[in-house]
Parts: structure tokens; sequence; C-alpha cells
């Protein structure tokens, strides 16, 4: 009697025929082949939960408002990311200390008003975004328009 054949051509080992199922693989190459997938996925959704999370922080605003004084500094920053990045002085008595509101702008055709607007009285409308990195802006108050303000 001929012994039964492999797909390959050589005898089976145990004699049985060549439709017989291959052994599951042993646990640890399973335990490899989940480290793996883990060692790739998770680091694939950290970065667009982290993405998610910078994006709605800079979309939703936490609080807006306008605050009313001059702007005393106001200069372009950054080693990398540039923002403009200035100082208002409230002033609410004369003669009193001023209260510092620091502020960013993103928008350069803000900025260029503001520049036209120095040494003048101004109101500057805001929006504030908490938990953004730097490279965006030393501040969270992002200046969104201003107006000049008669004294």
């Amino acid at each position: 009697m001929a012994r039964p054949r492999s797909s390959d051509g050589r005898p089976s080992p145990n004699g049985a025929d060549a439709a017989t199922p291959a052994p599951a693989p042993s646990r640890g190459s399973r335990w490899r082949r989940r480290l793996r997938l883990a060692l790739f996925v998770v680091p694939i959704v950290a970065v667009l939960l982290a993405l998610g999370y910078f994006w709605l922080a800079l979309h939703f605003a936490y609080s807006s408002g306008d605050r009313a004084g001059y702007v005393q500094k106001f200069s372009k920053k950054g080693w990398v990311c540039k923002t403009w990045e200035g100082e208002l002085a409230m002033v609410s008595l004369p003669g009193a200390m001023p209260e510092i509101f620091r502020f960013t702008v993103r928008d350069d055709t803000v900025a260029r008003a503001i520049n036209q607007h120095l040494g003048e009285r101004v109101a500057l409308s805001y929006e504030q975004h908490e938990g953004l990195p730097r490279c965006l802006g030393e501040t969270e108050y992002f200046i969104t328009a201003v107006r000049r303000v008669q004294p």
C-alpha cells in the first residue's frame, strides 16, 4: 500500500493525508503578533487624539471679549513659528498703575491695523484658547479685531 504524500510530494510523517490542516500557531507567536500590532496602532491613535485636541482647542474659544487701552509694545517674535506679540496698558483712572494685558495676533491684517493705531486708545476684540502649544502664540489671548476708541 502506498503511503499518503503531502502537497510538496514528500511522505506525510504520521500517515495523514494532505488535506489535514496545519497545526495552530503557538501562543508565543500569537503574543508577538499582538505586540507588533499594538506597537503600530497605539502611536497612531495617540497622534490622532493629540491632533483632534489641538484642532478643537484652536477652533472653539473658551471665552471672548474686548479690552480697551493703549498698545505699548508690539513685535513679531519666535524662532520657527513667528507670531505677533503685544501688551495693552489698560488704565482705569488717570495716574493709576496700568494693568497689562498680554496678547497674540496670528492674522497679518489685524497686526497692520494695530501698528497703524500705536499710541492711540484702541479696543481689542479677543478670543481665549486654552491648552495650545507655544508655537501658536506666547499667550492664550488671540486678537481678532481692533478699533480706535475716542478718549
